[in-house]
């Protein structure tokens, strides 16, 4: 056997084990993080996974620059279509390939509406202020100067820093806004942007007190949601638009179950004055930071859209009463708990443990790992590093997605804590208890979608008979 045969086979066969581990043996609690459906993942590997469609909007005329595109331009036109249903808003850009592009194509589109109106020969200048979460206290990476935000806002020359303020939290409780405090700063600030979002995300967004503060501000400051971890619970969890929010971005392949990709969605009619903006957004999407916007994925993101219109009620019902369930049994089991028992320490998919009293955070997700319980370790707002976290994060949406329910996570609970608290081997203990959820909910049903999934796999490649010789050798 060649060289090359024995790494396509090394590499195949590590994958196929990968993929048992992950998809049979484990239980998997990454917050960020999801199992595509079938047909979902069918339209990943289609033919316009390979191909191009840049587009741009060219003296009132959308203009498409490669031919053969008829099929994907209406895939965009119809995800868009699905996800304004599911927002209840005017406009959506798709073409961001993750949710940090779309902050970036924002912030981006933001520097160059307010440099609309600039004098002739004036330079171009950065935004003047920001106010978003601090990253210790759950912001996330992309909304900081470190980040998407890099070089796009004014410094402070007095400390060589950047004009960025953060929302202030509770004494009693980091991960809640502290609202009398907040009132205060925005009478005293005047930002241009408000970032509201994070990573670590167990508590609803002061979006309504904000928008009702700033309504009446000569320019108004643009307010900017990154729902990036709670996307899929939009309307169960918190619905920006309804209270005031002006652009909501994310990830679709958290909470919301496509493949990986960004949004843009945003509520700017004709007669708005930040319509501009939105025209600014698209024009940052395209030519300012996509050509390939990997055409396989959108196509996989209008399936996985039809699936959320269908059972988002019940799948987002779910995943909340399951994440309450969970985070209470992990505090039976006498595992701290972050949050406020009187809220059920959780409103979102995310529950947040404090671990410090049995090890470092990354040695105690390391830890889970190797007994097939799958986290990922967390800084939490009193630590001085990420290098010396005491939290793990853990989310319940995929395995809601896979069928459990509030009683079943009474068990994990259990096997979490006996790792954590007792560092106990349960492997086989969680590997038994992963068997029981392997038929994934909330989607065409397997005898209806599997007989889809093998035609657009045949028509997909270009050997004839490949899935009649796939299914033989399954059967061997």
């Amino acid at each position: 056997m060649s060289s090359f045969q024995e790494k396509i086979q090394s590499l195949c066969r590590r994958i196929e084990e990968n993929n048992t581990w992950r998809q049979k043996d484990c239980i998997n609690l990454i917050p960020s993080e999801n199992t595509a459906s079938l047909l979902v993942k069918m339209c990943e590997i289609s033919d316009s996974a390979g191909r191009y469609a840049e587009h741009r909007a060219m003296k009132g005329t959308e203009v498409y620059f490669y031919q053969g595109t008829d099929f994907i331009r209406d895939v965009e036109i119809e995800a868009q279509g699905e996800l304004r249903k599911y927002f209840s808003c005017s406009d959506v850009e798709l073409r961001p390939i993750s949710g940090q592009m779309a902050n970036e194509v924002v912030f981006k589109g933001l520097l160059r509406f307010v440099n609309r109106d600039r004098a002739p020969g004036m330079p171009w200048r950065r935004l003047k202020l920001v106010l978003n979460n601090e990253l210790n206290n759950g912001g996330h990476l992309s909304a900081q100067p470190m980040g998407a935000l890099f070089n796009m806002i004014e410094e402070d020359p007095a400390v060589r820093k950047e004009k960025v303020i953060n929302f202030p939290v509770l004494k009693e409780n980091p991960y809640k806004p502290d609202l009398a405090q907040l009132a205060v700063i925005l009478a005293g600030h005047r930002p241009e942007l408000i970032i509201f979002g994070k990573s670590m995300f167990i508590y609803p967004e002061p979006v309504k007190f904000v928008a009702e503060l700033v309504k009446d501000w000569k320019p108004r400051p643009v307010l900017m949601y990154d729902m990036a971890h709670v996307l899929g619970l939009y309307g169960a969890f918190q619905a920006p638009f309804d209270e005031g929010a002006d652009i909501v971005t994310g990830s679709t392949h958290k909470t919301y179950w496509g493949p990986q990709r960004g949004v843009i969605a945003a509520n700017f009619p004709k007669e708005s004055a930040y319509r501009n903006l939105w025209l600014d957004i698209k024009s940052r999407a395209f030519p300012g930071s996509t050509s390939n916007h990997h055409l396989g994925t959108l196509l996989g993101l209008l399936m996985a859209s039809y699936e959320m219109n269908e059972f988002k009620e019940g799948y987002q019902s779910q995943v909340k009463k399951n994440a309450k369930a969970f985070a209470r049994y992990l505090k039976n089991h006498g595992i701290s708990v972050e949050g406020d028992a009187g809220d059920g320490y959780t409103e979102t998919h995310q529950v947040l443990i404090r671990v410090r009293s049995y090890g470092l955070g990354q040695e105690i997700a390391r830890r889970l790992e190797e007994n097939n319980i799958v986290t990922n370790y967390q800084a939490l707002p009193d630590d001085a590093t990420f290098l010396e976290s005491s939290g793990i994060r853990m989310g319940v949406q995929e395995m809601t997605r896979f069928g459990m329910k509030e009683k079943d996570f009474e068990g994990l609970a259990g096997l979490v804590a006996d790792v954590v608290i007792r560092n106990k081997v349960v492997k086989e203990e969680v590997k038994k208890l992963r068997a029981d959820f392997l038929e994934m909910k909330y989607c065409l049903p397997a005898d209806k979608a599997v007989p889809l999934a093998a035609a657009v796999l045949e028509s997909a490649l270009p050997h004839p008979g490949v899935v009649e010789g796939l299914v033989t050798c399954l059967r061997r």
